[in-house]
């Protein structure tokens, strides 16, 4: 008796945990609109017809905190059929493999997969096994994987490397329209401003285009939602300790100064406007506007990086003597609203990311608590975001 009394107990804390991830809002469903222009339909990067994203959390003992996430552009063989993309650095603390052939030919020929710091190389080889295994790829030679990371070192025993092909494969496999967000996949032992970080998405509509988000949070800084001082308001921001004391020179301790400061972001950009690599290295450098909206402080050890790609103008093998290619782009003068969309949807991902990631116990007991949503949205009507 005592032992089945232990186990339903263990069941209603678990269901309840449960309950309570799933009931976290998203930012939009507590009544704050982030800009001006009108999301897609989930509000989500998969607004973009026939971008899926998949995820595999690994969470071990209690130590491993990690996992992968994957965003594929579409769902056949992207060796065979690529799309343009481009890479915009903002800060260059970080290890995106594929990023120098992305950027010389301007096209994404693999998924794009987003995980912890040391498993990239791990993870990108398996990315490998995946796309030389699909039909049509028997004598391919040279595949391009694009894995991204951020460092999920604090919570997350990242030396482990604990990520197998399975893990890998799953990710790729399942990719889905729905996107689950906060600390789930690549996001599961992320921290961002100091509270649990994690895998969040947005979108925006302009015209006949759709732009669609995700983010991989893991850095710091002021946090600010909407222009209110929410980090400050809740005592936890870059350098606060500084600031406090009031000192005319900066203390050159390392635990100090980097404050939750380092850890990187990544922001993964997906639009099906007619736009090539140029273009969309432009859009994707207007994410980090997106980004400083929120109060990061894009510190010395923050990788900040951009991955922009269109879902128009695939690139497809061409016949037997052709050497050139057809295609129809926006002129520049049309980039702008693309840019502010960008802008928005990185923003508005950004503090999902925030909003739905929950407490998380990780290496070492480690504790990164949830943003605290009653008391973020009581600051958020004192400066009147929201009602």
């Amino acid at each position: 008796m005592p032992f089945k009394i232990i186990f339903l107990c263990l069941i209603v804390l678990l269901t309840a945990s449960i309950s309570f991830a799933q009931t976290r809002p998203r930012v939009r469903e507590v009544g704050l609109k982030i800009g001006i222009l009108p999301t897609g339909k989930q509000n989500s990067i998969t607004d973009v017809e026939g971008v899926l994203v998949g995820h595999s959390t690994i969470i071990q003992s209690e130590n491993i905190r990690t996992g992968v996430t994957a965003i594929l552009p579409h769902n056949g063989n992207l060796f065979r059929e690529k799309v343009p993309a481009a890479i915009f650095v903002g800060n260059g603390f970080g290890k995106l493999a594929g990023s120098t052939q992305v950027n010389e030919l301007g096209e994404i020929e693999t998924p794009i997969l987003l995980t912890s710091t040391l498993a990239v190389p791990r993870v990108g080889d398996f990315l490998l096994d995946y796309m030389l295994g699909l039909s049509g790829n028997e004598n391919v030679q040279s595949i391009n994987p694009v894995v991204a990371e951020t460092n999920d070192g604090f919570l997350n025993d990242i030396r482990a490397r604990q990520i197998t092909q399975a893990d890998v494969f799953n990710a790729v496999k399942n990719a889905k329209n729905e996107v689950e967000e906060g600390a789930v996949g690549a996001g599961t032992g992320t921290v961002a401003f100091g509270w649990k970080g994690g895998i969040g998405t947005s979108s925006r509509k302009i015209g006949d285009y759709t732009v669609g988000v995700l983010v991989q949070t893991n850095f710091g800084g002021v946090l600010s939602i909407d222009g209110a001082p929410v980090g400050v308001e809740l005592g936890k921001y870059y350098l606060k300790d500084e600031v406090e004391k009031n000192q005319k020179t900066v203390s050159q301790s390392p635990t100090e100064i980097n404050d939750w400061a380092d850890g990187s972001v990544i922001i993964v950009i997906a639009t099906d406007a007619p736009v090539d690599a140029r273009q969309l290295k432009r859009m994707a450098s207007r994410a980090m506007s997106g980004l400083a909206r929120t109060g990061s402080a894009m510190t010395n050890g923050s990788g900040d990086y951009a991955i922009a790609f269109s879902t128009n103008n695939r690139i497809k093998p061409l016949e037997n003597g052709q050497n050139t290619r057809n295609v129809t782009l926006l002129s520049n003068d049309a980039m702008s609203p693309l840019f502010l969309a960008t802008i928005e949807a990185t923003e508005e991902a950004i503090l999902n990311s925030l909003f739905k990631a929950t407490t998380v116990k990780g290496r070492e007991s480690r504790t990164v608590e949830a943003l605290p949503i009653d008391k973020t949205l009581e600051i958020l009507r004192k400066y009147n975001k929201i009602k």
